[in-house]
């Protein structure tokens, strides 16, 4: 499936779906959906939960509304020092045209 068909209006679950089928096709490794350790005691475990984790290198988080905000960086912040990645792209099918968001964990 090539995402463009999909069109804007789809949920996140829905690109994540045609993302897989991409990767799978590829031969790419991912996990999808890795429940991250708690970051403090008493944290409930699962609470954060990236989309994909692609190589082992790259977190991807996918978006399906209109408009990415602060919560969205610091999100991705908290998902690449946790796993201690350097590079996070939050991509929104919402959008007109695709431009993902490039965030960099300076602490790796």
């Amino acid at each position: 499936m090539f995402i463009p068909t999909l069109g804007r209006y789809r949920k996140e679950k829905q690109y994540g779906d045609a993302l897989e089928e991409i990767f799978k096709k590829n031969n790419l490794s991912y996990e999808r959906e890795k429940r991250l350790p708690p970051s403090f005691e008493g944290e409930k475990y699962s609470r954060n939960i990236p989309d994909f984790i692609i190589e082992n290198k790259i977190i991807l988080d996918l978006k399906a509304k209109l408009m990415i905000n602060k919560d969205d960086y610091f999100q991705m912040r908290r998902y690449l020092i946790s796993l201690k990645k350097k590079l996070g792209l939050i991509i929104n099918f919402r959008q007109v045209y695709l431009r993902p968001k490039r965030v960099l964990n300076s602490l790796v």
